[in-house]
């Protein structure tokens, strides 16, 4: 059987079993990620592995990747970008095209009496160690012709999975028993060797590497022997830096097939009394719909919010009624809520954020800036 006659449906019930899987489960380095998500998922490594490449050749899956827990390996921070409504397209083309430390790219909407609601650009930022997420915001500002932008860093994680097959027609207020984990951001300082292997790890999988024994190529990326790559990134790993081994949906966007994943992106606001925004969190974070979770500071431009999570869905109504079941949760457990809203997405754009000190010294010299120029201000 050749890629081109196997199915790339994602409805197709062996596709699903797989994405089930495939999308958020594989926690951490596995030395066989493939066979992991055959044992998980019920279905032969073999036809894993085809499917798998069957759609991602097909664009169903637009990437495969380990990926990192990057704010346990540089700076990040949510950032909300105003900008003159005749520079915003231009802005997010910039963002998205242009500066490799911007990840996620969205426009985003809400109610014009919404608080905050005049900062439509919203992105992800991270920088590498040692440099600063200020500067950075300052030099894309200059560069875009953003009037001002808030930064807003997770203080602690609690949700942070994607998984949009396993959540199509999950029920309304579905939750986990037991409150979220509050997960600290914490960032690991690494040597020169454990970059290297890092660096190979994260780069995101062609179509002829997807085979069984996956991580020998990257080895010999690396400079190292098998063994010693899967010995760094083990350690790594119990350094809570390594995240999860993912094949990447589109979000958004209808895929080749026209079918869609899912159509609208949520991102919830609330505003938590000061001192239960670990409590809020955490039960927030229960809530199975939700992609991502966190403890951010919003600050006076979004009527300070403290609490904000992401949600997706193929109908608003429904997301809708998702957000009610988690303000009703909370209202029943007596955490006082003073202000909670909806910024929905619209244009966006997702890639890795580049975290590597060596990539931002290149980029600095690429654009013209003294990478000394850059770092962080001694504390």
């Amino acid at each position: 059987m050749t890629l081109s006659t196997v199915s790339i449906q994602i409805a197709d019930p062996v596709n699903a079993q797989i994405l089930a899987i495939s999308e958020d489960k594989i926690q951490g380095f596995q030395r066989n990620p493939f066979g992991e998500i055959a044992r998980q998922s019920g279905v032969d490594l073999p036809v894993v592995i085809e499917r798998i490449q069957a759609m991602l050749q097909g664009g169903i899956i637009r990437r495969v990747r380990q990926t990192l827990m990057a704010t346990n390996l540089a700076p990040g921070s949510l950032v909300a970008w105003q900008v003159p409504a005749e520079k915003l397209e231009a802005a997010f083309d910039y963002m998205f095209g242009q500066d490799p430390f911007s990840g996620h790219v969205v426009i985003r909407s809400a109610d014009p009496a919404t608080p905050g609601s005049n900062y439509k650009l919203w992105t992800t930022l991270k920088v590498p160690q040692g440099y600063s997420m200020q500067k950075h915001g300052e030099f894309l500002l200059r560069q875009t012709g953003a009037e001002h932008f808030r930064l807003m860093p997770a203080k602690r994680l609690f949700v942070l999975g994607v998984g949009h097959v396993r959540r199509r027609g999950m029920a309304i207020g579905s939750k986990a028993d037991v409150a979220a984990e509050a997960m600290g951001v914490n960032v690991v300082n690494l040597n020169e060797l454990e970059w290297r292997v890092l660096v190979a790890l994260k780069r995101e999988f062609e179509l002829d590497e997807i085979v069984e024994n996956l991580w020998l190529a990257r080895a010999e990326e690396a400079g190292v022997p098998l063994q010693t790559f899967y010995e760094v990134a083990e350690d790594l790993n119990r350094r809570n830096v390594i995240g999860r081994f993912s094949t990447f949906l589109e979000h958004v966007k209808p895929m080749t097939d026209g079918q869609r994943v899912t159509r609208f992106n949520a991102l919830f606001h609330w505003a938590v009394p000061e001192g239960r925004e670990i409590e809020a969190g955490r039960e927030v974070g229960r809530h199975h719909i939700l992609t991502h979770a966190y403890w951010r500071e919003g600050g006076p431009e979004f009527r300070n919010v403290n609490v904000m999570a992401v949600a997706h869905g193929t109908d608003r109504d429904v997301v809708l009624q998702h957000k009610a079941a988690i303000d009703e949760h909370i209202r029943t457990l007596g955490i006082p809520v003073s202000y909670t809203n909806v910024f929905w997405g619209g244009r966006s754009e997702i890639k890795p954020s580049e975290i590597s000190p060596f990539a931002y010294r290149e980029w600095c010299q690429k654009v013209g800036l003294d990478p000394q120029s850059m770092r962080s201000e001694p504390v």
